[in-house]
C-alpha cells in the first residue's frame, strides 16, 4: 500500500477550533444572521441552509447546515434530517447541471477526530469531483487550484436553486 503524506493538514487539525480560553462562537450559527451574499448562503429552507464552503476542495463545494446547533447526526430532528437529504439530492442535480462532474462527494465529518473543522455543528458536504482533480498542486504544492471565484460560484448555484423551486 502506498501512502501520501500531507503534513500541512496536521497544523490544520491540531489548531482549528482552539478557542484559547475565549467563549466558543459557532460560525455556522452566526452566518445565517448575515445577508445571504455576505455569508455566501445560496439557499435557505425551513430547517437547513446551503452555504458555499469558504475553503473548497473544488468549485461548487457546498455545505448543508441545520439551523439548530447540534453536534451529532443522531440529535438532528427527523424533519431536519429529511430536509438535509432532500437538499443533498437537489444539490447533486444542480452541481451536475452546472459543472458536469464525473462524480459527486457527499459526506459528514462528525467530531474533531473524524476531521470536522467545525465539530460542534453537524453539516453535510456536497461537492463535484472529476477524474484526476487531485493533482501535483494539491499533493506537492500544498495548494488547490480553483478555476472559479467564490462570487461566481455563488451566483451560479443560487440561480440554479432558485429556478428549481
Amino acid at each position: 500500500m502506498d501512502y501520501l503524506w500531507t503534513p500541512w493538514r496536521y497544523a490544520y487539525i491540531t489548531t482549528t477550533g482552539k478557542n484559547e480560553g475565549k467563549p466558543e462562537v459557532c460560525i455556522l450559527c452566526e452566518l445565517p444572521k448575515l445577508l445571504d451574499q455576505e455569508a455566501k448562503i445560496v439557499y435557505r429552507a425551513k430547517h437547513c441552509y446551503i452555504i458555499l464552503n469558504s475553503f473548497p476542495y473544488s468549485s461548487g463545494h457546498v455545505m448543508i447546515v441545520p439551523f439548530a446547533h447540534l453536534d451529532e447526526l443522531q440529535k438532528v430532528p427527523e424533519a431536519a434530517a429529511h430536509e438535509m437529504m432532500s437538499l443533498s439530492q437537489k444539490m447533486e442535480s444542480v452541481l451536475r447541471q452546472i459543472y458536469s462532474p464525473d462524480g459527486v462527494n457527499l459526506g459528514m465529518n462528525i467530531g474533531r477526530a473524524a476531521g470536522a473543522g467545525i465539530a460542534g455543528h453537524v453539516h453535510m458536504h456536497v461537492l463535484p469531483r472529476w477524474v484526476g482533480d487531485t493533482n501535483f498542486m494539491t499533493v506537492t504544492g500544498e495548494s488547490r487550484v480553483l478555476p472559479e471565484a467564490l462570487e461566481e460560484t455563488f451566483v451560479g448555484i443560487r440561480g440554479a436553486m432558485i429556478s428549481m423551486k
